[in-house]
């Protein structure tokens, strides 16, 4: 799917299991905000609360920081 160069990594590589590489070499080509998530030329897509879905219909969960390192509002 991807014609970028340098070409991103498939979503089913190594580099998959490792999302912050994909956000930094995998382009959006369908953006939705108002519906919370994009789709990437690699077949990925990515919600706003940090979950996948991969081309292969596999699912990965948002990384969710626990609510004690939340920083608070005064």
């Amino acid at each position: 799917m991807c014609t970028h160069r340098p070409s991103c990594p498939a979503a089913e590589s190594t580099a998959a299991e490792f999302p912050e590489a994909r956000v930094v070499t995998a382009h959006v080509v369908a953006a939705h905000p108002e519906h919370g998530w994009n789709l990437l030329c690699d077949g990925t897509v990515v919600f706003d609360d940090s979950g996948e879905l991969l081309p292969d219909g596999r699912v990965v969960a948002p990384r969710r920081t626990p609510a004690g390192r939340l920083a608070m509002a005064a």
